[in-house]
C-alpha cells in the first residue's frame, strides 16, 4: 500500500475533518507540523500548474510518499503557500473531478481531503487503496459513481498532457 500524508491546518470542525476520520482508521498519518513529512513524494497542491499523471507513479511506487493538505478553500492560498515554501515535496494538482461530498456535491474540483487522496491513488494506479479510503464515507461510493469514466480515463492515460485533455470530455469549461 502508498504511504498517505495529510497535513493538517486545523481550520474546520475535526468531526467533519475527512483526514481526521481517515487518521483514526490508520489509512492515512496526519501531521500538524511541516517537519514531520516524508522527504520523498508528491504533495497535492490545487494553485499549482502541472497536473498529477502517469508519470508521477514512479515517485509514489519507488517509495514516495501521496500528501494531501486539509484546509479550509477560504484559505487555501495562505496555506498553500505556507506548505510548498517549507516542503521538497513535488507539487501536482488534480484533474477536474465532481465532489461527492455534502458541504460541496457537484462541484468541480471542490473536493475533500479524502477524495483528492483517493482520486490520487487511483489515478496513480492504486485503485483498492482509493476505495479502501472511500468506503469510510456514506457518500465515498456517489464519488467513484460520479467520476468512474474520468477516474478510469485517467489512470489509463500515457502522460499528464494526455490527462489534461481528457478533462473537457468530462468536463465543460467555460471562461464566462
Amino acid at each position: 500500500m502508498t504511504e498517505v500524508h495529510a497535513i493538517w491546518l486545523e481550520q474546520d470542525d475535526p468531526k467533519k475533518n475527512t483526514a481526521v476520520k481517515l487518521s483514526k482508521h490508520n489509512l492515512i498519518k496526519l501531521h500538524r507540523r511541516l517537519n514531520r513529512l516524508p522527504r520523498k513524494g508528491i504533495v497535492l497542491d490545487p494553485l499549482c500548474g502541472k497536473v498529477l499523471g502517469p508519470e508521477d507513479r514512479e515517485i509514489i511506487d519507488t517509495g514516495g510518499a501521496l500528501v494531501g493538505l486539509d484546509c479550509s478553500w477560504a484559505n487555501i492560498e495562505t496555506s498553500v503557500n505556507q506548505i510548498t515554501k517549507k516542503s521538497k515535496l513535488e507539487r501536482r494538482t488534480l484533474p477536474l473531478f465532481l465532489a461527492a461530498n455534502p458541504v460541496n456535491w457537484g462541484k468541480v474540483s471542490k473536493l475533500s481531503t479524502a477524495e483528492a487522496l483517493a482520486a490520487s491513488l487511483w489515478i496513480l494506479g492504486h485503485e483498492n487503496q482509493a476505495r479502501l479510503l472511500l468506503s469510510k464515507f456514506n457518500w465515498g461510493s456517489s464519488f467513484i459513481d460520479l467520476n468512474l469514466e474520468p477516474l478510469t480515463a485517467y489512470s489509463c492515460a500515457k502522460t499528464s498532457q494526455e490527462v489534461v485533455s481528457l478533462q473537457f470530455e468530462f468536463f465543460d469549461i467555460r471562461d464566462d
